[in-house]
């Protein structure tokens, strides 16, 4: 069975074509997709966990060239988001917890050069140097031009979605975060500046819905899940099934600190793991990563790839696999179907 599920995958992967229609769109309900008359192709890309610490802090000195060779794949999609997991500050004070990042500023001048059009902030460390922090992490974007979600001044703001609209299709991206730790310190409420928690699942699904009404397109980016497994809890599967049903048509997630599987709820492209991205160490479960570009046709979700990569173990960079690290990562990727099913 393992074999079969194996193989049928790598053929999925090999074709790159678009998956087959689901079996719940309704035409006229409020999350069907426009007819192909009414909205050209649309391609989105996202990828994992960014840090500038260690030995990715030295790349900021020339934020224009960061992140690399792949800066030009994520530049080549319509759309590009990925999770800046870092408070972006000089100052604050350390929260109480083991691992503690920052960077100056100039990490905003450094996914736009990449061709990043949104970012996550709704993550385990957006707050590691507490309210001052992402006060400063929240003004920093604003004044680089970089759109932001899941983080913000309160509870409706940080579960605001962006929007933006690409050749007639109307986009909305959103961001939350599923960690434990700190969760009900850090998370926003009606009164205090935070993040955006999947733990308020209310607030989650209303938010979902809300994007709904006003774009052809929901996308929820998630960081959750627990490090180093390579398979989603079922806290994963629940949420993404809340999301699903609230109307969001991709949900993405990370922080596992590996890629996990993709599968399908209905309607809804689920991804449950990009893993780690631009990184700042070698020894965080797996440097195989990836960039994963999904291909919408109506604003409806048309077909998906990973295009897989490897972390350098010297500058932190991603870099695409070619060749034999190319096959094996797809090889890779395609078992973890099994976990997903």
């Amino acid at each position: 069975m393992r074999f079969l599920v194996y193989a049928l995958f790598v053929v999925l992967l090999a074709s790159c074509g678009p998956p087959p229609a689901s079996p719940d769109w309704v035409a006229g309900s409020p999350s069907a997709p426009a007819s192909p008359s009414q909205s050209s192709q649309v391609t989105l890309a996202f990828a994992g966990d960014v840090h500038f610490a260690g030995r990715t802090e030295r790349l900021l000195d020339d934020p224009e060239t960061a992140f690399g060779e792949i800066a030009t794949t994520l530049a080549e999609a319509d759309v590009t988001m990925l999770n800046l997991e870092t408070a972006v500050t000089t100052r604050g004070t350390p929260e109480p917890k083991q691992f503690l990042f920052r960077a100056p500023p100039s990490a905003y001048a450094a996914v736009k050069a990449a061709g990043v059009d949104v970012v996550s902030l709704a993550n385990n460390h957006a707050l590691d140097y507490g309210q001052q922090g992402l006060a400063d992490t929240v003004e920093a974007a604003r004044a680089a031009g970089v759109p932001t979600v899941g983080a913000g001044a309160d509870a409706e703001a940080a579960n605001a979605a962006w929007t933006t609209t690409v050749r007639g299709t109307t986009i909305a991206f959103l961001g939350f975060s599923q960690v434990h730790e700190l969760w009900q310190r850090w998370r926003a409420t009606d009164t205090r500046p935070g993040i955006a928690m999947a733990h308020d699942r209310d607030r989650a699904v209303s938010a979902v819905r809300a994007a709904r009404q006003v774009a052809d397109t929901v996308v929820v980016y998630v960081h959750w899940g627990r490090e180093g497994e390579e398979c989603p809890t079922g806290e994963m599967r629940g949420f993404a099934a809340a999301m699903a049903d609230a109307g969001a048509d991709i949900v993405v997630g990370t922080h596992a600190h590996l890629l996990l599987g993709e599968t399908r709820l209905g309607r809804t492209y689920v991804q449950y793991g990009l893993g780690n991205f631009l990184w700042w160490r070698d020894d965080a479960f797996s440097n195989d990563t990836g960039v994963l570009r999904v291909t919408l046709r109506g604003g409806r979700v048309a077909g998906t790839e990973l295009l897989p990569a490897v972390i350098s173990r010297q500058t932190g960079q991603p870099r695409l696999a070619t060749g034999p690290a190319r096959a094996r990562a797809q090889a890779a990727y395609a078992a973890l179907a099994e976990c997903v099913a």
